[in-house]
């Protein structure tokens, strides 16, 4: 499927609050596929949940294996409709950065263990503890289903807003 234009803030489709899948059907699908195509092709992505493709749905994929902060501590591809975190445990300030605020990054306060349940494409109900990186990721996805971006949880916006110098 072709990639899709990831919305950029201040699109007012960013900040809706997104509604629960209620049947996963080929329309789902068809979503899923669009974000791993647009995951793919997004520079450094480690995930695009759907408000970012212009759909209001709690669909999100994300994926840390390839990343050099994720790639000894993954669950490889996460497709996760309806996440919902369980549990929260440990605090860390990483860096974040998203395709919907290219220009910028920002110093963010994330737990660092989480404890998430979804549902996947073919219908299994999953349970997993992520750490680290991923748990970091996987948090940000779930923030653009509520309708918040890492701008909305920067540290401090004068000492932990940065202008990225180089995105491709």
């Amino acid at each position: 499927m072709p990639t899709q234009t990831i919305l950029r803030y201040p699109h007012p489709l960013l900040k809706k609050m997104c509604n629960p899948v209620l049947t996963i059907d080929s329309i789902i699908q068809a979503l899923v596929e669009d974000l791993l195509d647009s995951m793919g092709a997004g520079p450094g992505s480690v995930g695009v949940a759907a408000p970012q493709i212009g759909v209001t749905l709690r669909v999100c994929v994300v994926d840390v294996s390839a990343s050099r902060h994720g790639k000894d501590n993954n669950h490889g591809l996460l497709t996760m409709i309806n996440p919902e975190i369980l549990a929260r445990s440990g605090c860390a300030t990483m860096r974040e950065g998203c395709m919907s605020v290219p220009d910028y990054t920002g110093d963010v306060d994330r737990a660092t263990e989480i404890t998430v349940s979804f549902v996947e494409p073919d219908g299994t109900n999953r349970v997993i503890t992520a750490s680290g990186f991923e748990a970091v990721a996987i948090q940000h996805e779930i923030d653009h289903l509520d309708g918040m971006l890492f701008l909305d949880r920067i540290v401090s916006v004068k000492t932990g807003l940065f202008r990225r110098k180089n995105y491709r």
